[in-house]
């Protein structure tokens, strides 16, 4: 990790250290805000962090959800419709700031931050207890200056690898990283997938030789298979979204908060190499 005597560490960069302490993997949820509904959201964010969760990615519902499968665009579409916004997702987070307190990743795409306005954007964030910012469109030209301005908020912006990213080009990406790298598991959009790619350890081993960053895979991650395989490889946490949020919408809205629980607990125990 990038530590300086002079900066104190980010809430993300002290769980992931925790966790080593701990020889644990970070379990990382991701769940589209306002999927069936803004209060459910509530309930279901605590009820992870309840089943085991280190981080939570919590999406931003968008319209052109460029790197998102069908699933997580189909939540996104009925979170927009059920009246969720950028602002809402922000006040929600600000309800459950004395209650949720393992670190909250948002997931945005650029045009909504800039349409917000990046400065006020991470203003609110950080007052909501926001500890991190995925924006997977941001061009990495400009992340450099992004994530000066959004670090002054004590927020971390996290930036994406590719299996196709060249070297050079990964080298950029880990020095303009905060947080932890996140390694994306498969080329092309998110969703899940029965097999998972051997050559993601390669890129693991990789990204441990060009930084001291904690790396954390997502991207097609489903089962407690895939868990173990991404722990045994050496990644420091796994980042699971389509198949928490295909069992949001697939599940009666009385019972989801406790079946999101159940299945958050089934992937903590496959992280603990439990099963």
């Amino acid at each position: 990790m990038k530590i300086s005597k002079n900066v104190p560490l980010s809430k993300i960069n002290e769980k992931f250290l925790e966790l080593k302490k701990r020889n644990k993997l970070a379990l990382m949820p991701f769940i589209m805000a306002g999927d069936p509904n803004i209060n459910k959201t509530s309930e279901i964010l605590l009820k992870l962090q309840e089943k085991g969760a280190d981080l939570i990615e919590l999406g931003i519902p968008y319209s052109d959800p460029l790197a998102d499968g069908p699933i997580i665009q189909f939540s996104a579409s009925k979170a927009l419709k059920s009246g969720t916004t950028s602002i809402k997702v922000i006040q929600l987070l600000e309800s459950l700031k004395d209650k949720l307190h393992i670190p909250v990743i948002l997931f945005t795409y650029f045009n909504p931050v800039l349409k917000f306005g990046l400065e006020n954007f991470c203003e609110l964030a950080s007052k909501a207890g926001v500890s991190g910012l995925i924006i997977p469109d941001l061009p990495l030209e400009e992340a450099s200056k992004f994530s000066t301005i959004i670090s002054t908020y004590f927020i971390d912006l996290i930036l994406l690898v590719a299996p196709t990213t060249p070297f050079e080009r990964m080298q950029m990406i880990s020095k303009n990283t905060k947080g932890f790298t996140y390694l994306v598991s498969v080329t092309g959009v998110t969703g899940e997938r029965n097999t998972m790619e051997n050559k993601v350890e390669n890129l693991i081993t990789k990204l441990k030789k060009i930084s001291i960053d904690p790396v954390a895979v997502g991207f097609g991650i489903s089962s407690p298979e895939h868990v173990q395989k991404v722990c045994k490889w050496g990644a420091d946490g796994v980042i699971i979204g389509s198949a928490f949020v295909k069992r949001i919408s697939n599940c009666n809205e009385k019972e989801v908060v406790n079946q999101i629980g159940d299945f958050c607990q089934e992937m903590r125990n496959a992280a603990d190499q439990k099963i």
